[in-house]
């Protein structure tokens, strides 16, 4: 039997650029060249003898013709494009497994996840124990999300996602009252809430914020960012802390930055990874995404 019908790739061309008003706009939807499109186009129009665009220095139109054609092949191309997708044998799940520092996954990264899982729902994540003497020698492990500056082992890729701003921050209640906070000097008057890994943040906070001979002295230390922010929110103190890690208690009002002086420090949070001349294609995609979310 003779076979009347064009192939495929001409009728996607042409019903691509008939809904679009454009080759290029077709090209891009359908990954080819401009030139391609239009010359698919060109042979069906050849092989049905009809005009079916009218071409035109801003777009293209569809003649009467090339409607009524539009008409009759969209139904059986998307009767086609449903067909290829129910006959596909499902994408392999790929499973990352990650270490990240337990403030950031709980206060940033996890509630990050239902975009990730829209967006990559064949990559599962899963996060590994993390170690705050990190050697990198867990084979299980693919990616770490930890602290640190520009010291990484020769073998180890690291790259800056998010946590370099500190902020100060206290007790929205101190934004009120008798003796209310009107300048950053007013902190030195209410106990001092220390990280203790990183004691120096005070210090480096009150610099930026022009007092430079400050000598802040703790009132009390947390090892976690998360147990300065619940002190904060018990009323204890004030402190200085990621700005990245308190986006839900400042949305609820439990806790407030009475000044806007933001420090930008050295240390961050860093992708690390191993190098690899071929890298997997799951760790590019899970890179691209950590830094769409912290842009």
């Amino acid at each position: 039997m003779r076979i009347r019908s064009p192939s495929l790739h001409e009728l996607h061309a042409f019903a691509a650029t008939a809904r679009l008003g454009s080759f290029s706009k077709a090209a891009d939807l359908l990954c080819v060249t401009q030139g391609a499109v239009s010359r698919a186009v060109a042979r069906l129009e050849a092989h049905l003898g009809q005009s079916l665009l009218v071409r035109l220095p801003r777009g293209n139109e569809l003649t009467a013709t090339g409607r009524d054609y539009l008409e009759l092949i969209e139904p059986a191309l998307q009767t086609l494009e449903a067909a290829a997708v129910a006959q596909r044998a499902p994408e392999a799940t790929t499973r990352l497994r990650i270490s990240v520092a337990p403030t950031l996954a709980t206060k940033w990264l996890i509630p990050r996840l239902p975009d990730w899982q829209a967006l990559y729902p064949h990559i599962a994540l899963s996060l590994a124990p993390y170690r705050r003497e990190e050697d990198f020698s867990d084979a299980g492990v693919d990616a770490w999300l930890r602290p640190g500056e520009g010291q990484w082992p020769s073998g180890i890729m690291a790259e800056y996602i998010v946590g370099r701003e500190i902020v100060a921050i206290c007790h929205p209640q101190e934004l009120r009252g008798r003796q209310p906070l009107r300048q950053p000097a007013d902190l030195l008057s209410r106990p001092l809430l220390f990280h203790s890994n990183y004691p120096e943040n005070w210090r480096l906070w009150l610099a930026a914020a022009g007092l430079p001979e400050a000598q802040p002295r703790p009132s009390a230390d947390f090892e976690q960012v998360a147990m300065l922010v619940q002190a904060v929110m018990a009323g204890l103190g004030v402190a200085v802390v990621q700005r990245c890690l308190i986006d839900e208690e400042l949305a609820a009002g439990r806790i407030a930055i009475p000044f806007e002086h933001a420090v930008l420090l050295e240390r961050g949070y860093m992708l690390c990874t191993r190098r690899s001349s071929q890298p997997q294609r799951a760790l590019t995609q899970l890179r691209q995404w950590l830094l769409a979310q912290a842009g």
